[in-house]
């Protein structure tokens, strides 16, 4: 039995792949709006989408790490006694100036 290995892009912009194993000689049809990949073409756009997914993790990170400092500075502003102020927001950086 052959195994073959089909790249594509779906026509909602999905990237898959698809292993059969048959004995037919021509591989599946792919879904209706499908668009062949290369074997590269596939590892290259998937690796793009890889990278997008990181900054935007990262993006999220930085994001969530500023709104806690915020979110203890303003508590501790307030009078706030530090552990509790830390509690609150989950802030593990160093204290600020009241």
């Amino acid at each position: 039995m052959a195994e073959t290995i089909q790249y594509f892009r779906t026509a909602d912009g999905v990237l898959a792949s698809r292993k059969t194993t048959a004995d037919a000689e021509e591989p599946q049809p792919l879904p209706e709006g499908a668009t062949a990949l290369t074997e590269e073409e596939y590892e290259t756009a998937l690796a793009a989408v890889e990278e997008a997914r990181q900054q935007h993790a990262e993006e999220l990170i930085a994001t969530d790490r500023a709104n806690q400092l915020a979110d203890y500075t303003a508590l501790r502003t307030s009078g706030i006694p530090e552990a509790t102020a830390r509690r609150l927001t989950g802030y593990e950086g160093p204290d600020v100036e009241n």
